[in-house]
């Protein structure tokens, strides 16, 4: 369980974008030094080898030279040579071989191999092709660098009797063989990758100090907008979140104010729908306990008056019902489960039913109520629901007229929407309502509305259909001339299946 708990730990803390900060700037930082470390070492040590070679091979030169004119390949007495044999071996801490054509070791200073011997691949090519045939090998592995260089004389040969045509010729006598020790070499390289740790180890603290420090910095903003957040999240206040300006912590700041500045419109438009709701059941409510109360303090009441006050109270009691079915359809559509059973249908006929049932409705006050088709129309809609967004504008359309009015519906489509006009020649609506005519229980003449059964949902209920087909719906009004609601709808369906 212990086990558990710490890889979890492990797993959390290795979420953190600070501690992933630092280990990305510290793991930088390290390769870096380490490249650099690997390099610098590296390019010395062929330097160092390449300049002690090129500083020997000369020397095997001027000795190989010296070797020809004392005839040394012949006579290995002479005492100058081999004091200079001595002194190239002993201050290069190496060895060296002289050997002549026959391969045979004319000189060791080691004194192992002289008189023997030697076959070498190198020493054979370098017998045949002379100059071409130095070599100089390094073996860091074992520390030395062994090099062959020929022992030449040069003839001259000419041709005819000019004497510039003559051309020279190497001759190979024999080869020099020496291996030298790279023991100052490693001994160098050894102090330097100790100094070079030694500096190393220091940048490296260095840069775990900087990548704390750069971490802690670069990352206290999105601390300090962390706090700010809780703050809000635990009600202390509904300011909203400043911060620094970077531009990644201003799109955070930014995108979390618009969602506070939504969740302030949605909790006060949620008061005030509650406000609404509570004010809105409890007035026919309160007008059937006045009514009752009435009755019941008066004795021997005449049967007309008792059947007044109970139509009184039915009406009130229909206002509620009504309320309340207007609030359950709404409270239905909210619900981002509920959907739309989407079918084929011709919105013509669907038309013509919602008005025939509004028919009687405008013959009580004579409302001439019209339906204009351009066209056949077949779309991928939710029927019940359409049918209730034409149903509440047309109903409205009919209950703010004028006695004696006009209702005329107008469908059209193209090849992508089909439209719905409702217009009247009713009151009209003022200007600065028409921004408000969807909120919940908004009602232009409140007074007006009550007297003819108005619940303040019915254009709530039509626009929450409306975009639940991801249609629009516009409205133009002029006081006193009439009203009129323009409703859009895709003709197919974006993502629903037709049954």
């Amino acid at each position: 369980m212990a086990e558990f708990f710490k890889q979890i730990n492990i797993r959390n803390i290795l979420k953190s974008l600070r501690v992933r900060f630092f280990i990305i700037v510290f793991i930088t930082g390290f390769a870096s030094c380490f490249a650099m470390h690997t390099l610098i070492l590296d390019s010395y040590e062929d330097r160092a080898v390449n300049v002690r070679s090129s500083e020997i091979q000369t020397q095997l030169r001027i000795l190989a030279n010296h070797l020809i004119t004392y005839n040394y390949l012949q006579d290995t007495s002479s005492e100058v040579i081999n004091a200079e044999l001595d002194m190239l071996a002993n201050l290069y801490d190496g060895r060296v071989m002289v050997i002549n054509d026959d391969l045979k070791v004319v000189k060791d200073t080691y004194n192992i191999s002289q008189g023997k011997t030697i076959i070498s691949e190198e020493v054979v090519k370098c017998l045949k092709t002379g100059s071409k045939g130095t070599v100089s090998k390094y073996d860091s592995a074992n520390g030395y660098i062994e090099m062959i260089t020929p022992i030449i004389t040069t003839e001259m040969i000419e041709e005819g009797d000019v004497t510039g045509s003559s051309t020279s010729n190497e001759v190979v006598r024999g080869v020099l063989l020496t291996s030298v020790s790279t023991d100052t070499i490693d001994t160098t390289l050894s102090i330097l990758s100790k100094r070079a740790t030694t500096l190393e180890t220091i940048i490296v603290l260095v840069i775990l100090v900087f990548a704390v420090l750069v971490s802690q910095a670069l990352l206290k903003p999105f601390d300090r907008i962390t706090a700010a957040i809780n703050d809000v999240k635990a009600g202390y206040t509904d300011d909203p979140v400043i911060g620094p300006n970077y531009y990644e912590t201003e799109q955070i700041i930014n995108a979390f104010n618009a969602l506070l500045r939504r969740m302030k419109v949605l909790d006060d438009s949620r008061q005030e729908f509650v406000s609404n709701v509570s004010h809105e059941l409890k007035t026919p409510i309160t007008s059937i306990k006045v009514l009752a109360d009435s009755l019941l303090s008066q004795q021997d009441v005449p049967n007309e008056v008792y059947r007044e006050f109970m139509q009184d109270i039915g009406a009130e009691i229909d206002r509620e019902d009504k309320i309340i079915n207007d609030l359950l359809a709404l409270v239905k559509m909210d619900k981002k489960a509920s959907g739309l059973n989407i079918t084929s249908v011709d919105v013509v006929l669907l038309t013509e039913v919602v008005l025939k049932r509004m028919k009687p409705i405008a013959q009580r006050r004579n409302i001439d109520l019209t339906l204009e088709s351009k066209r056949t129309i077949t779309a991928e809609i939710d029927e019940v629901k359409i049918s209730l967004v034409i149903m509440n504008l047309v109903e409205n359309a009919i209950k703010y007229n004028r006695d004696n009015g006009w209702v005329k519906v107008e469908l059209d489509a193209d090849h992508q929407y089909f439209t719905v006009k409702v217009m009247d020649s009713g009151i009209g609506i003022p200007g600065d309502s028409l921004d408000h005519i969807y909120e919940r229980f908004y009602r232009v003449d409140k007074s007006r509305s009550r007297e003819i059964g108005g619940t303040g949902l019915g254009l709530a209920i039509a626009r929450n259909a409306v975009l639940m087909h991801r249609g629009t719906i516009d409205v133009t009004s002029t006081v006193d001339e009439g009203t009129t609601f323009t409703v859009k709808i895709p003709l197919i369906s974006n993502g629903s299946k037709v049954l």
